[in-house]
């Protein structure tokens, strides 16, 4: 992440395709953990030892130190980003079981920091602090643009995020490639003031595929229900947004024009929308104020249509973001091998395995 410090505004700047490329690389290391050991990784899996893996995303800048402005109780708010300082990760009161770190000298200076932090917060016992040997390491990629679809030229890829940003899928049986795909998104977010009615309130639009839209899909009879897909979306997404991990997230059903279900984080300041949708263009083309687009490589040619439905409405085009796909040799929706792709994981990824696997389990059993 950029930092770009002022004493009056401490303002981040999120380096968008790096940070999606980084949250890919270690989604595909989970999953391939994971297929490895048989490990289930849908989220509210019933299967023995599953796992819910969520990654988030903290930045240190010992730069910045001085613009941290702890409360009386010595608590750090978040900036204007999704991703959180190291001061006010460690000030939210997550009930750790262990602390792992790398056992090297930049992992005990970051522990050094995080224990420092958080000292108003907790405290936590030696024994739950569990050094690990070496650590991982990714290279760096090359510096990465995104197309601005109303000018047809390319931007740097860091900016101060939208008011407004969209997504769309079935996220049924929620599995890693859903995770990375929400996190991209929210990671566009503006996310500025205190919300309530004067302050500034950014929103995410998260298009949840209905109910009649999936009947054909394969194994249909294991499919969720929106209701239940639309919650699982609001709660991965409440490890991200909210800093009150021990408030339980607050729904609230709203019928439009179509089903929505609602959930606000970060004391209201950020709205997110899960909206019913019966087709390809969902909310994008009946909800002007949108501004930004994520899209993976399955769903690309759904943004292409979107914005020429925009375009013919007058309305400015959305800026088109696509995330990168797991390494896996399965496609997430279909269950078909692709040609040319690497890993052994698209049991993890692919809503469709995660049905027939749940569908002959249910046989076996029977």
């Amino acid at each position: 992440m950029n930092t770009r410090l002022t004493p009056q505004d401490d303002r981040r700047l999120i380096h968008w395709h790096r940070l999606q490329a980084l949250l890919a690389q270690i989604y595909s290391l989970l999953a391939a953990i994971c297929e490895n050991r048989s490990i289930a990784t849908d989220l509210g899996a019933d299967d023995p030892g599953a796992v819910d893996s969520r990654v988030v995303l903290v930045d240190h800048n010992r730069a910045a130190e001085r613009l941290r402005r702890p409360n009386p109780r010595g608590v750090c708010g978040p900036n204007n980003t999704a991703v959180l300082d190291l001061a006010a990760f460690a000030s939210i009161n997550y009930l750790w079981n262990s602390v792992f770190h790398t056992g090297c000298e930049q992992g005990y200076e970051l522990l050094a920091y995080f224990l420092k932090y958080s000292e108003g917060c907790r405290k936590l016992q030696h024994k739950q602090l569990v050094a690990v040997e070496g650590g991982l390491s990714f290279s760096k990629p090359a510096s990465a643009t995104v197309t601005d679809q109303n000018s047809g030229n390319s931007s740097f890829d860091s900016r101060d995020g939208y008011s407004t940003v969209c997504l769309g899928g079935t996220f049924d049986h929620l599995h890693l490639g859903h995770k990375l795909f929400l996190h991209a998104a929210v990671l566009l977010l503006n996310i500025r003031g205190t919300g309530g009615k004067s302050g500034h309130q950014c929103e995410l639009v998260v298009g949840i595929s209905s109910d009649e839209l999936l009947a054909t899909k394969q194994y249909a009879e294991e499919l969720q229900s929106w209701d239940v897909r639309a919650r699982s979306v609001l709660h991965f997404l409440s490890t991200l947004l909210s800093t009150s991990p021990a408030a339980p997230v607050q729904f609230e059903a709203v019928v439009a024009e179509t089903k929505e279900l609602h959930a606000r984080y970060r004391n209201g300041s950020i709205l997110v929308r899960c909206v019913d949708f019966h087709d390809v263009y969902g909310p994008t083309v009946k909800e002007k104020a949108i501004e930004a687009l994520v899209v993976s490589g399955e769903t690309r040619s759904g943004g292409d249509l979107v914005n020429k439905k925009r375009h013919s409405q007058g309305w400015s085009m959305l800026n088109v973001y696509e995330i990168n796909v797991l390494d896996t040799i399965s496609d997430t929706e279909s269950g078909k091998q692709k040609q040319g792709a690497v890993g052994h994981f698209g049991s993890k990824i692919s809503s469709t395995d995660i049905r027939r696997q749940k569908a002959e389990g249910r046989e076996a059993a029977s």
